[in-house]
């Protein structure tokens, strides 16, 4: 039952989370309008770093597929580790992201416990 009810307050804390991270990519003015094309979704590579920039997986890879797997009745992934890369792929751009970077670091923390 813990496993459970554990599981049904990810679900209900990961949406206005995924929410606050697709606003602040908007208020930074890193959002895209134009989706990148589907060979360039379709990497296999860890945050499809071949074929896309950091930010264009969290937009259009991970808000995604975060936003669908919450929603689907199967169990969520545990151990996510998103944080590192983003400190690392902010460090080299002019934008002070420290409100993207917390958000991130409260996403894989909820899915560490």
């Amino acid at each position: 039952m813990l496993k459970i009810e554990s599981e049904l307050k990810k679900r209900r804390l990961i949406l206005p989370l995924l929410t606050a991270l697709e606003d602040e990519l908007r208020n930074k003015g890193l959002w895209q309008e134009i989706k990148p094309d589907q060979q360039a979704l379709d990497s296999r590579e860890p945050f499809a770093i071949d074929s896309l920039s950091f930010v264009q997986w969290l937009q259009f890879i991970f808000l995604d597929k975060m936003a669908k797997l919450v929603r689907l009745p199967q169990p969520l992934p545990s151990g996510m580790q998103v944080l590192p890369m983003a400190q690392e792929y902010f460090k080299s751009l002019p934008v002070n992201s420290a409100e993207i970077t917390d958000i991130i670091g409260r996403i894989d923390l909820l899915f560490s416990e």
